[in-house]
């Protein structure tokens, strides 16, 4: 009987063992997120804005520059959902094409950020000679005045630019570039912080010990348990390079007149705020929303990524 009963206990053991499913880290990350309400609001909400400026734009095919001097400044209706502006144009088309050219600025702002931030980051806690003139670098950075900076560069740069790549493109790469070279201190210090708590660890004396590289420990060692701060941080650069952008458009001096980004919206509309509200409205509840779910999903990433919040 004995020996039945641990037979059946057994297969049963084993058999749970099968059915077990095996445990990851982005497994567990997704466990731990899915937990963070806000985090999930911010991520669905997220999801349907790039979703609504991506397919958007398929469905409502109205052009955006049209000007119809017989519908101008009409409230919202059926047959203009978000209203026109001053000259007839269609805010909804308006505000699909913008938001596209909006959130790829802040994608490849944030991925000039993060891959600078990271490889001065990595370099200055790995390489002790380094880290003195790199992190009195990224202080100096810190300590300059941002906006004021960007609105210099951009006006002694633009007209370049425009003339060998076009007035969209260049003010583009302008705009991304430069956002991107002013927004990876933070990364920096934060790759650079976590990458001196790594090298001590025992894995990494072991890869030493068995004379891998500096470059392969580097590479294959270090920085694979550096992403997690580093996808943080990337969600937060998003969310800095789209309002650094509408702050640009609004003062003037971001894409042409011509090309309706978020901010560019507001710049063109605050004038008739009063006459028709919602000329400014939806582009401010766009980049609002826009800009709040990214920090939701940043702050629930990192409580998500943080060991000592798993449970």
């Amino acid at each position: 009987m004995s020996a039945t009963t641990a037979a059946v206990t057994t297969d049963l053991s084993s058999g749970d063992i099968l059915k077990r499913k095996q445990r990851t880290l982005w497994g567990d990350t997704w466990a731990q997120f899915r937990r963070h309400t806000l985090a999930l609001m911010g991520l669905t909400v997220l999801g349907l804005i790039i979703a609504f400026v991506v397919i958007g734009p398929l469905v409502y095919t109205v052009d955006p520059d049209y000007a119809d001097l017989t519908a101008m400044s009409e409230p919202p209706s059926l047959q203009h959902p978000f209203g026109t502006d001053d000259i007839g144009r269609d805010q909804l088309a308006r505000n699909l094409y913008g938001g596209r050219i909006s959130i790829a600025v802040g994608m490849s702002a944030m991925l000039v950020a993060i891959v600078l931030g990271t490889a001065i980051g990595a370099i200055a806690g790995y390489f002790t000679a380094f880290d003195g003139p790199l992190m009195r670098f990224t202080d100096m950075m810190l300590a300059l005045p941002v906006l004021p900076l960007l609105l210099v560069i951009i006006l002694l740069f633009r007209d370049t630019l425009r003339s060998i790549f076009g007035p969209e493109l260049g003010i583009f790469l302008l705009i991304v570039f430069v956002i991107g070279i002013l927004g990876w201190m933070a990364t920096a210090r934060i790759v650079r912080s976590t990458v001196l708590s790594i090298k001590e660890k025992e894995f990494v004396e072991a890869a030493v010990n068995v004379g891998s590289g500096q470059g392969r420990i580097l590479s294959r060692h270090i920085l694979p348990n550096v992403l997690s701060p580093i996808i943080v941080s990337a969600t937060l650069a998003v969310a800095a390079a789209i309002l650094t952008e509408s702050a640009l458009s609004f003062l003037g001096l971001g894409f042409p007149p011509d090309v309706p980004t978020w901010g560019r919206l507001l710049y063109d509309g605050k004038d008739f705020m009063t006459a028709a509200w919602w000329v400014v409205v939806w582009p401010g509840i766009f980049i609002s929303l826009t800009v709040l779910s990214i920090n939701f999903i940043g702050d629930g990433l990192r409580d998500a990524l943080d060991p000592r919040s798993r449970h």
